[in-house]
């Protein structure tokens, strides 16, 4: 099928790489091959390949960073698009921020920082891009993307669809394009005008410093494994339930915060979604409550 897919986007004024490990472009550095893998720099090429991809009925998957997804050991098939090099950045007045999908949080939390832009503190040190959190609608210290999105423009079958920030229905770990199941291409930030540099970077090294102090940053991991369920914390049950430093394998709960699953060097995706699937299993045989991976799971088939 490479060979169909690769004649059908000759025209599209992008590199592909045949069968590219993923482990290459994820957090967790595991994971198959994708069949076909680009990283497109405008808005214009990625909707080619989009719009190819509609009419011919190929299987699309799209990443970021690869911050927050599980890859299956045998890959993914079809085509796997990055967004990252779509990375643009734009500091406007009276606090307006404006960035493409594939800029990095902590890039614009820093450019917002310089500007005198306060708000955005909370995602300085979160992993990945702006796609992918107005797609779940990150957050961490108690803010979440939601709070500051003013519009986000999306991609749809009928074209380019721009939502309000009421419009996009942010939630805790959701969103309008999540369920939808839309392309976030862009998105504007509010920010508050009324800091200064000094105090908001101090605000942030201290939130970093936390971080630092919190979780297990110096392992492969793609963030917390699991959405915290209403009224509790999802790694306070996992060690309630006995299993911080459970080990399948090459992944092992983390000692230091039991809601990270982590790589200790060397795990298969195998091995984490195994051990995701022992964490949500142990944690309803003892509190009766199913955890729900915040992962994204590529590639398992009939198991997301």
């Amino acid at each position: 099928m490479t060979s169909l897919y690769e004649s059908l986007l000759k025209h599209v004024p992008v590199d592909f790489l045949a069968e590219e490990p993923l482990s290459r472009h994820t957090s967790f550095r595991v994971g198959g091959p994708a069949e076909l893998f680009a990283k497109p720099q405008t808005t214009e090429e990625l909707t080619k390949i989009l719009e190819i991809c509609d009419l011919h009925n190929i299987p699309l998957t799209i990443l970021g960073d690869g911050t927050n997804v599980l890859v299956a050991d045998i890959g993914i098939r079809g085509i796997v698009v990055s967004t990252n090099k779509m990375n643009s950045i734009e500091i406007c007045n009276d606090g307006i921020v404006r960035a493409q999908a594939g800029a990095r949080l902590s890039k614009v939390a820093e450019l917002a920082c310089k500007a005198g832009y306060s708000g955005f503190e909370f995602a300085s040190g979160i992993p990945g891009t702006v796609g992918g959190a107005v797609h779940m609608n990150a957050g961490a210290y108690g803010s979440s993307i939601g709070d500051f999105c003013q519009s986000a423009t999306m991609h749809t079958s009928d074209g380019v669809m721009v939502k309000q920030g009421a419009e996009m229905l942010f939630d805790y770990r959701s969103s309008y394009a999540q369920l939808n199941n839309l392309l976030v291409l862009e998105a504007v930030f509010k920010l508050n005008t009324s800091g200064n540099e000094s105090e908001i970077r101090a605000k942030m090294t201290e939130l970093n410093n936390r971080r630092r102090q919190t979780q297990p940053l110096d392992y492969p991991s793609a963030g917390s494994a699991f959405k915290r369920p209403p009224g509790l914390f999802a790694g306070k049950l996992i060690e309630d339930s006995g299993l911080k430093g459970f080990t399948i394998g090459g992944a092992q709960i983390s000692e230091k915060h039991a809601g990270f699953i982590i790589n200790t060097g060397s795990a298969t995706a195998q091995d984490i979604f195994d051990l995701i699937q022992v964490v949500r299993t142990r944690v309803h045989d003892s509190f009766n409550v199913w955890l729900t991976p915040e992962i994204r799971l590529l590639g398992f088939r009939g198991d997301e």
